[in-house]
C-alpha cells in the first residue's frame, strides 16, 4: 500500500494444536500459591501471633511503647477490658487499647532517657 509500510499478513495455524496446556497452568498456578503463602501470608501471620502473645503476657510495672511513640509504665490493666493505663511521669496518665501496644521494653528504660 504504502512505501514505508509493510502489509501484515496472519500467521497459519499448526496443524496439531497445542497438546498439555491445561497441565502447565496448573503446576503455575501451585507455584505462584507456593510464593504466596512463604512470602506474604506465613509471615503476617507470624507477626499476629507474637503480637497477640504480646498483648497476654502484658502486666502492671511493665514498660511499653506505643504506636503513637508513648513511653511509659502500666499503672492499670484488666484481663478483661480492652484497655490499659499508662504513667508517662509522675503527674501524667493516658488511656490506651492494648493493641496499640507495640513492645514492652527492658526494666530501667524509663530511667535511662
Amino acid at each position: 500500500m504504502s512505501l514505508f509500510i509493510s502489509n501484515a499478513y496472519a500467521q497459519t495455524a499448526p496443524a496439531g494444536g497445542q497438546p498439555g496446556g491445561g497441565l502447565d497452568m496448573i503446576i503455575m498456578l501451585v507455584a505462584f500459591g507456593l510464593i504466596f503463602y512463604f512470602l506474604i501470608y506465613r509471615p503476617q501471620a507470624k507477626r499476629m501471633k507474637e503480637h497477640k502473645n504480646l498483648m497476654a503476657a502484658l502486666a502492671k510495672g511493665d514498660e511499653v511503647l506505643t504506636q503513637g511513640g508513648l513511653i511509659g509504665r502500666i499503672s492499670k490493666i484488666a484481663d478483661d477490658k480492652d484497655f490499659a493505663v499508662i504513667a508517662l511521669n509522675d503527674t501524667t496518665e493516658v488511656t490506651v487499647q492494648k493493641g496499640a501496644i507495640t513492645a514492652v521494653l527492658p526494666k530501667g528504660t524509663l530511667k535511662s532517657l
